[in-house]
């Protein structure tokens, strides 16, 4: 989607997920280390040689959907608009946004050139089945960025619903331009805008063989 935010994407969905990451042991909750557990995964599957380039896009898939909850993002993203679709409308939004964000993610993960970035594991506020974990993203040049995950508790698992960059939600910015598109054009223009722009990031991805 030509108008979307290219650069938060991959701050938001690439940076905070590549970086090797610190906590203090003593201050991690649960969703805290399942969101470090996320981060160890990616990384352990990029050091792995061993692996082709679909191997590789296949774990990093895995370990994503794992970890966040895309159907509740797709939900939030669409806000009041999610109640007019008929479930089957509502099923196929998800899997198109999920489809979306996966290949998006996946795509500049293998533009992944290392660096000298880390996240600190700051804090981790929790009440009941909603949770935020703080971290800050620190750049070798003594630069920081904040970074927030906000997860949900369900069945039993916690799920990562939004993360917010510098005060910048990843939600809100889906929800504002979603809303923007239907109400100038319409639900249908915007699935036709999201089947595009992954037809775009399908042909980035190397082929395989």
């Amino acid at each position: 989607m030509h108008n979307w935010s290219r650069r938060l994407i991959v701050l938001v969905l690439i940076g905070s997920l590549l970086l090797v990451g610190y906590a203090m042991r003593s201050e991690a909750g649960e969703p805290l280390d399942k969101v470090r557990q996320t981060v160890d995964d990616v990384l352990a599957i990029l050091a792995n040689k061993r692996l082709d380039a679909q191997q590789r896009r296949t774990q990093i898939r895995q370990a994503v959907l794992k970890r966040f909850g895309f159907d509740e993002m797709a939900q939030r993203a669409l806000s009041q608009h999610w109640r007019t679709l008929t479930p089957q409308q509502q099923q196929e939004f998800v899997a198109l946004f999920t489809d979306l964000l996966e290949r998006s993610y996946i795509n500049r993960i293998e533009s992944y050139s290392g660096g000298q970035q880390g996240v600190r594991y700051t804090k981790e506020e929790s009440s009941g089945d909603n949770a935020t974990v703080y971290t800050e993203i620190v750049s070798g040049r003594d630069q920081s960025a904040s970074a927030e995950y906000r997860l949900l508790r369900k069945n039993g698992d916690w799920k990562v619903y939004d993360i917010v960059i510098e005060g910048v939600s990843l939600v809100n910015n889906y929800r504002t331009q979603f809303n923007n598109i239907i109400m100038k054009d319409s639900y249908t223009g915007l699935v036709k805008q999201m089947r595009l722009k992954l037809e775009q990031e399908n042909a980035a991805a190397p082929q395989k063989g």
